[in-house]
């Protein structure tokens, strides 16, 4: 059962950009070119800790299918070297706001639950259950 659930965790990230593809499809936008902003590098919420996190993951393979990512944690303000992902090394959190094609929450930040998604206008994939369905195009992941 630990390699089965060990299988599952490493599968989700496929299963989250796919669920991204499928939301992007449905407003008729492809993900080559879209601007995806990935709420939450933490491994957990309100620590900050990437180490783990499934959030380089998904900016990985997102940016390998030609989106274009950016991010927001205020507990991450600026991304640190790692040997796994030096790539984004420096990268630095954005603030949320219009002018992304699709919001993907990926850690349960306390701050994040009192965001208004739907002031943003554009669809929300959830992937933690913390936006609430206050008018977001929200979807589950």
């Amino acid at each position: 059962f630990i390699e089965l659930a060990g299988e599952i965790n490493t599968s989700m990230p496929d299963y989250v950009v796919s669920r991204v593809i499928a939301v992007l499809n449905e407003r008729e936008k492809a993900l080559r070119g879209s601007n995806i902003l990935l709420m939450g590098l933490a491994y957990k919420g309100n620590v900050d800790d990437d180490r783990e996190s499934p959030s380089y993951h998904l900016m990985e393979k997102l940016e390998t299918l030609g989106a274009v990512v950016h991010y927001h944690d205020p507990f991450i303000p600026e991304i640190k070297p790692s040997r796994r992902f030096p790539k984004f090394a420096g990268r630095r959190s954005v603030e949320p706001g219009p002018g992304y094609d699709l919001i993907l929450v990926v850690t349960p930040h306390d701050v994040f639950k009192t965001l208004d998604f739907a002031s943003f206008g554009v669809p929300v994939v959830d992937t933690r259950n913390i936006v609430s369905g206050n008018g977001a195009w929200l979807y589950g992941a």
